[in-house]
């Protein structure tokens, strides 16, 4: 027998159909299914219990009108610079991809992948935000001058940053890791090995993640401090590049014209460590006989070099899922942003 009130006709169980199942009007049934809070748990259960019995499934589109939820969230890379095959060739951008996806889809809610790297780019964003495209914008921003976080924030849509706002003030959640902790972490194992004529390769200057993770490199090498990415800090050279193989195989290049007897570098990400390897087996240093070489990140590209490098853990795919949470948990009632600062953690493997 048919209790699903469908009557044996094969169309699909209404809200009415559970509602007389349960013995409650419409209405009471569409607060529940909708996740309103102001029900009689009793009630509650007993409509959840007619909903399994009726094989009543929710209209995804008319749900979203009364609870104005799209059912997707923007993924948001602003100042990129580059291609879009291009973003995702580099590791620490298809890793946050990956964290998030993985992290919306027990929650039956989709990613929207948006790039923003002009201002008409941003201007999209805000457009399709502000139809309700998504429900909110998990942004990945690669330039402590971007405009977008703020005009996110002014716009009133819920965000949540992949490291900590650099304009001081702007009241957004945003995950981070303790960037200095971890260059600190390379330097000490660096020392620990006997290396003593150590040297850097730091990313843009204007990327706050590098400074500080060259900035904990030379105060755990000794230098009080630390000191101007450019330049020299002590006895620790330090030579800005741009996050690419091509950036690290040329600041190493530099280094070993200026200091030709160094044993020990840290690179601010793998894919710098990575060329800064090709730089020093072009010059015929062995690595880590002559020079230990220690990355950032522990991407694919740690694991691709030979050797394999070693390097400084960011737990990117747990990051990416804390922001996730962040966005999708947060209390209507909390006003004040959160941090949620991530440990790095040494991954000891062949080049030191």
């Amino acid at each position: 027998m048919n209790s699903g009130g469908s009557s044996g006709t094969g169309t699909a169980p209404t809200l009415e159909d559970v509602a007389r199942a349960a013995g409650v009007s419409r209405a009471t049934v569409s607060r529940v299914v909708n996740g309103v809070r102001n029900v009689d748990p009793a009630i509650a259960e007993a409509v959840r219990r007619a909903v399994a019995a009726t094989g009543y499934m929710p209209n995804r589109a008319a749900r979203s009108l009364v609870t104005r939820r799209s059912g997707a969230v923007a993924l948001v890379v602003s100042g990129a610079g580059t291609e879009t095959s291009e973003v995702f060739q580099d590791p620490f951008f298809g890793r946050v991809a990956g964290g998030v996806v993985r992290a919306l889809r027990p929650r039956g809610v989709h990613p929207v992948l948006l790039f923003a790297d002009s201002a008409q780019d941003r201007a999209e964003v805000l457009a399709h935000l502000g139809r309700g495209g998504a429900d909110g914008a998990l942004l990945v921003t690669t330039h402590g001058d971007d405009p977008l976080p703020a005009m996110l924030a002014e716009a009133g849509v819920p965000t949540v940053l992949f490291a900590r706002p650099a304009t001081p003030g702007l009241a957004l959640d945003s995950v981070d890791l303790r960037h200095g902790e971890g260059g600190a972490l390379a330097a000490r194992h660096l020392l620990a090995r006997g290396r003593g004529r150590l040297a850097a390769i730091g990313g843009p200057a204007d990327v706050a993640a590098s400074r500080e993770r060259v900035a904990g490199f030379l105060d755990a090498s000794g230098e009080e401090g630390g000191g101007a990415v450019g330049g020299v800090a002590g006895g620790v050279r330090v030579v800005e590049a741009d996050f690419t193989v091509e950036g690290g195989e040329h600041a190493m290049r530099m280094l070993l014209a200026e200091q030709p007897d160094l044993d020990g570098v840290f690179a601010a990400n793998d894919l710098m460590a990575l060329g800064a390897c090709l730089a020093l087996r072009e010059h015929g240093r062995r690595i880590p006989q002559d020079v230990a070489v220690i990355g950032f990140d522990d991407s694919s590209a740690a694991t691709a070099s030979r050797p394999r490098l070693t390097t400084v853990r960011q737990p990117v795919e747990d990051m990416a899922a804390e922001m996730v949470r962040l966005l999708l948990d947060r209390a209507p009632d909390r006003t004040e942003p959160e941090v949620v600062l991530f440990e790095g953690e040494l991954v000891i493997r062949d080049s030191a």
